[in-house]
């Protein structure tokens, strides 16, 4: 269990505010990151060469500029194996640091950080290298349109990414197939077209639930508007062109998404054809690892 000071030390100084991660959801992804690591026998190098009770000063850096996220998991692996490993952030989840920035400075015993550094990096090499390509592509958009992910996550990591997401300015879209009603490509197949398949997706939603579909013309999306039963509708691989005309076509009636062929080198275009979202599963499952590290100072 996270100890009461962790949890604090989690929730006030180190969480970004424009996202949240609950303390079990840390719990959960460190214990089970440690416990692969550490396997049966423990950080047998650690054991071996290091005496029990060695002090040690460690500084946590970055080595390539970028936006941090995952700190509070950093945080939370260290405390794991030592309860007493003094943990003092110089940074946040959401900065954006030049390379060479210190992030975090951690006293204590030195087993316990050699066995909790690899883990450590790990989520927050991955976590970082998530919010600064999000960061990336929201100065892509330029304030035109918002940038949101997918469910294009790594297994069991979900919660994890798309607060990373967040911490790089971007904005999540469903955590899972309980989130809303997403409408692809394959449920218009099977339910026999788009009419049979928004009335038996509105007879079935509570007033609560959104209904988004997914059209790849601008045919398509006139009979989903002709429909009237959609809150959102996901324009998929629309060319700039067909964008502004379905921009101009929905005339302000649904939420738009833009999804499919949204790169850095896009989005700028999109984001001006008015789209209200774009979203693209490059954040979480092709973002490239931030480079942190850790150095022993003693």
């Amino acid at each position: 269990m996270l100890t009461r000071s962790t949890e604090a030390l989690i929730e006030q100084s180190l969480l970004y505010p424009g996202g949240f991660l609950s303390p079990l959801e840390i719990e959960d992804a460190v214990a089970r990151a440690l416990a692969e690591d550490l396997g049966r026998a423990g950080d047998v190098t650690s054991i071996a060469t290091v005496p029990i009770g060695t002090p040690s000063r460690t500084v946590l850096a970055a080595r390539k500029a970028g936006t941090i996220a995952g700190l509070p998991l950093v945080a939370a692996c260290f405390r794991k194996l030592s309860p007493e490993i003094e943990l003092r952030p110089v940074a946040r989840d959401g900065d954006a640091v030049n390379a060479g920035a210190v992030l975090m400075h951690i006293e204590g015993d030195a087993r316990a950080v050699l066995s909790a550094e690899r883990v450590a990096l790990n989520f927050l090499g991955h976590l970082s290298g998530v919010a600064t390509l999000t960061a990336a592509y929201v100065k892509a958009a330029a304030g035109k349109t918002r940038i949101c992910c997918t469910r294009k996550t790594t297994p069991s990591l979900r919660a994890l990414e798309k607060y990373a997401v967040r911490c790089g300015g971007g904005f999540n879209h469903r955590f899972g197939l309980d989130d809303a009603i997403l409408i692809k490509d394959n449920h218009v197949a099977v339910a026999g077209g788009i009419r049979a398949v928004l009335e038996r997706a509105r007879a079935h939603a509570g007033h609560l639930v959104k209904i988004e579909i997914e059209v790849d013309s601008l045919s398509q999306l006139r009979e989903v508007l002709d429909c009237g039963l959609a809150d959102v509708v996901l324009i998929d691989n629309f060319g700039v062109a067909d964008m502004k005309t379905a921009v101009a076509m929905v005339g302000g009636k649904l939420v738009i998404e833009a999804s499919g062929g949204i790169t850095l080198d896009t989005i700028p275009a999109i984001a001006a054809t008015g789209v209200d979202y774009a979203s693209s599963g490059a954040l979480t499952h092709s973002a490239p690892n931030l480079d942190v590290g850790l150095d022993i100072e003693m």
